[in-house]
């Protein structure tokens, strides 16, 4: 088993950090096996190298070794790329062609960018990870392969499992065994060995004395967060080594290459819970807004029942006020229209003439309790009406399924069956 150290200058891996060490060591273990192998890592990390070092030191070595993009190849097209068709299985297929499973037979496929694959390309390469069997486009003839198949992605495949943008049943076939690849931004003490590297294969590409930063320009190298990773890096290197006629680089040289370099180096927040949906936002502000109802009326009917067995002007007319400000919040010089307003609304006695209150209106007790009656019936109404809309709506927007409209409706799918029933719906 050859060593890490041996690897890494067989493939030009630069760095002594413990995750890349980690990684490669890893890889070496696995190499000798048939085992599918998942490589994660942002984007411009160097995921690419694993894949070589696994193939190089496994039995398939002098087979075939085919990297393919699959992000890159349309859908329409990435089927025919990957397992062949048969001329006329679609326009423009003027003969038949063979995929990369059926050319790489005996050797060892990288998928990059695995989890861009549409779902029905998932389907067909869980059974080649399965039994290595596979079907040509426009052929009904089952062929066999045997490949090796080692993956990356830099998409976090929990969250599109899911989405339900990856299978997960695929997922783990792929990653038999993981291989995380840390981005830059952990590998402090490679960021300028892996500058200088860059800046010498410049030098001598371009035939230029080579770059050198000085202590300042050195901090800014290591504090920047290098969202693009090393491809980022090597991208700077030879911009500055090409732009720059000076060949000492300062910090505020650098600064100028650096996107975003004066900005926060704080970790940006990730996986923050989903919001809800905006009828769920409408749904609760209605209730929020009938249950601030009912307690208004409530308010008022107490104010009313008062007013019609106690005859007292002056402290109805003060909770009146009271009333009038709690729910309007209006200002003492508009409570007077307020009132005058209410007042006609609630049947209210008119003003003191000359200290003696003029007769209420004449009402029959019975006629007095069934007004509050009427008032308490309206009021139900109003909620049940408002609720039987929401239920129709939900079931509506989710076409009569009685458990997706139950999630949207925060009930639960019992409690809506017997709403339902209730209301007839």
């Amino acid at each position: 088993m050859e060593s890490i150290q041996s690897i890494k200058q067989r493939f030009e891996l630069i760095g002594n950090d413990v995750k890349l060490n980690r990684a490669i060591e890893k890889a070496i273990q696995v190499a000798p096996t048939d085992i599918s192998v998942l490589v994660t890592g942002e984007s411009g990390v160097g995921k690419e190298a694993i894949p070589k070092i696994i193939h190089s030191l496994s039995h398939r070595k002098h087979a075939k070794y085919i990297a393919v993009n699959c992000g890159a190849i349309p859908e329409g097209t990435i089927d025919s790329e990957l397992f062949g068709h048969e001329k006329g299985a679609f326009t423009g297929a003027t003969q038949t062609r063979s995929g990369y499973f059926e050319v790489a037979d005996g050797g060892t496929i990288f998928l990059d960018e695995v989890g861009e694959l549409p779902l029905t390309t998932q389907v067909r390469l869980l059974r080649v990870l399965e039994n290595g069997e596979f079907l040509k486009v426009g052929s009904s003839q089952v062929q066999k392969t045997n490949v090796r198949i080692v993956a990356a992605t830099n998409v976090n495949m929990f969250e599109a499992i899911e989405k339900e943008k990856f299978r997960e049943d695929l997922y783990y076939r792929l990653s038999t065994v993981e291989i995380n690849i840390p981005p830059l931004r952990e590998r402090q003490e490679d960021i300028h060995l892996l500058f200088r590297k860059f800046a010498s294969d410049f030098g001598q590409k371009y035939k230029m004395p080579t770059i050198r930063l000085e202590d300042d320009a050195v901090h800014l190298l290591l504090k920047y967060r290098w969202p693009g990773n090393i491809r980022q890096l090597r991208n700077i290197a030879e911009q500055i080594s090409v732009l720059e006629e000076n060949r000492t680089i300062s910090a505020a040289t650098l600064k100028s290459y650096l996107p975003n370099a004066s900005g926060s180096n704080l970790p940006a927040v990730v996986g923050q819970p989903k919001k809800e949906s905006d009828f769920s936002n409408e749904r609760e502000i209605l209730y929020k807004v009938l249950f601030d109802m009912k307690g208004d009326l409530n308010d008022l009917k107490k104010l009313t029942l008062e007013l019609l067995k106690e005859n007292d002007s002056k402290k109805v007319q003060k909770e009146n006020e009271n009333l009038i400000r709690k729910i309007y919040g209006k200002p003492e010089e508009d409570i007077e229209q307020e009132e005058e307003a209410m007042a006609e609304v609630l049947h209210l006695p008119e003003p003191v003439v000359e200290g003696k209150m003029q007769s209420p209106i004449q009402q029959p007790q019975e006629d007095r309790y069934h007004f509050a009656e009427e008032i308490q019936e309206e009021e139900t109404l109003s909620l049940q009406e408002k609720e039987i809309e929401l239920i129709k709506k939900s079931l509506e927007r989710n076409r009569g399924k009685r458990k997706a409209a139950a999630s949207e409706l925060g009930i639960s799918e019992r409690t809506l069956y017997r709403k339902i029933k209730q209301y007839d719906l």
